[in-house]
């Protein structure tokens, strides 16, 4: 009985046997690093197309709709007013910033020929008929941006103050004739559009294409299942059985 009870003492006084701790091997770090770095880019994707669609996108469309004349046309200022106060600043030709009120503007009317800028040459200002008089005049298409590209104090000084009745080059809008804007590209806007559209859904569909294929279970076996064809024997695969049962007989 002394035994007995000594033996069951020495199992108690027995340390537990941790397993070993099994050390991720490099291909699973990689593939932990990577899903990390998938899951920031489908993240960041999502943000920067939300970002796009006010900044890049929605300007970019307006200026396809607004169908500018591609080449550049002769366009001459015939005043140009800086003003102050929000009641003063209804519209203005520039605009450093698209979501802010302005309290400070240039305002530019202008009057515009068709007759290309590369045409016009020494022309006689009182001998040209102008198809538009005292329109308003916009840098761009939204009359706004941010810098460094869009600087109001270096617009005006180009075409208010003493540029004032200077001929310039400047695009007018086919779709609405009384638009005129200083800046248009037509590869430069579509450029920018489908960038805009592409990168970000490109990258989110390939971040989360491939996370879905490496931790989603369905996906998983939805690439590697067989079809419902597969699973039933096929007229071949009968006659072959026949055939087999034939020569068991024989």
């Amino acid at each position: 009985m002394g035994g007995e009870g000594g033996g069951g003492g020495d199992c108690e006084d027995e340390e537990e046997v941790e397993p070993p701790v099994r050390e991720p091997t490099f291909l699973e770090k990689a593939k932990f690093y990577t899903s990390l770095c998938l899951g920031t880019t489908a993240i960041l994707s999502v943000f920067a197309f939300l970002f796009l669609i006010p900044f890049v996108v929605d300007p970019a469309i307006t200026t396809i709709l607004a169908d500018y004349e591609p080449e550049a046309i002769t366009c001459l200022a015939i005043s140009h007013s800086y003003v102050e106060g929000l009641k003063n600043c209804s519209w203005s030709s520039c605009r450093e910033g698209c979501t802010t009120a302005q309290t400070r503007c240039h305002q530019i009317l202008v009057n515009y020929s068709k007759i290309l800028f590369s045409d016009w040459e020494d022309r006689s200002l009182d001998s040209v008929e102008w198809d538009f008089n005292e329109t308003r005049f916009f840098i761009n298409t939204e009359g706004c941006g941010y810098p460094p590209r869009v600087n109001c104090s270096e617009f005006a000084k180009q075409y208010g103050y003493t540029n004032v009745l200077k001929p310039f080059p400047c695009y007018y809008s086919r779709t609405y004739p009384e638009m005129v804007v200083a800046r248009y590209s037509w590869d430069s806007n579509l450029k920018h559009l489908v960038l805009s559209l592409i990168v970000p859904n490109a990258l989110f569909g390939i971040s989360i294409g491939v996370l879905c294929y490496w931790y989603c279970p369905g996906c998983n076996r939805a690439c590697h299942r067989n079809t419902y064809v597969e699973n039933f024997p096929t007229k071949h695969d009968d006659n072959d059985d026949d055939d087999y049962f034939e020569e068991e007989e024989y």
